[in-house]
């Protein structure tokens, strides 16, 4: 079921209305695509990966952090259905915006854009029942923890290593490290 409504959000979310102009002949292509800023549209192997991990259910609440343009908050929008929600976040305001366009141009109702602070995550939302994050921290941002619901999960990489983290109470947490992966800084 779970990898059913993946591939269903990937044939009805078109990537190509998500990149630059220039960029669209590419857009068939599995690799990191630049939008501009510094930033990418991921690989699509590994956005596909990445939600098999975060195991996102119908009418859910989820948090995109690093939305860039607006792609995975998309195809997150899609597996959440009518009845969940994304909050997509991001540090540019241009990749706001175009994130932002791109979903009004196709009628996407239930996800809302915002521009990101000087904090980790958009706690004035949470708690999230799934956080997804696009870029690569540093360290880990343990300030995300308290974003996620019991029994909520996040899907982060942390340098070169993406981590699948399931909050099993208001202090204990299981990760699965999952290692070999590239993305841009998060900003």
């Amino acid at each position: 079921m779970r990898m059913n409504r993946i591939d269903e959000a990937f044939k009805k979310v078109d990537r190509r209305q998500f990149l630059p102009i220039a960029m669209r002949p590419l857009a068939g292509l599995d690799r990191a695509l630049p939008l501009g800023h510094g930033q990418t549209n991921s690989q699509p192997s590994t956005v596909r990966q990445m939600l098999l991990w975060l195991d996102v259910q119908l009418g859910q609440s989820v948090l995109d952090i690093g939305s860039g343009s607006g792609w995975t908050t998309a195809i997150l929008a899609h597996i959440v259905g009518e009845h969940g929600r994304v909050y997509a976040l991001e540090r540019i305001p241009e990749l706001v915006k175009f994130g932002m366009d791109n979903c009004k141009r196709l009628s996407i109702r239930n996800a809302e854009f915002f521009k990101a602070g000087p904090i980790y995550g958009l706690p004035e939302h949470a708690p999230y029942d799934r956080i997804l994050v696009s870029a690569s921290a540093r360290e880990f941002p343990i300030e995300l923890l308290d974003q996620v619901k019991v029994n909520g999960k996040m899907v982060l990489p942390v340098q070169d290593t993406i981590f699948e983290v399931k909050k099993l109470s208001g202090v204990k947490t299981s990760m699965v490290p999952h290692s070999g992966y590239a993305f841009v800084p998060l900003v």
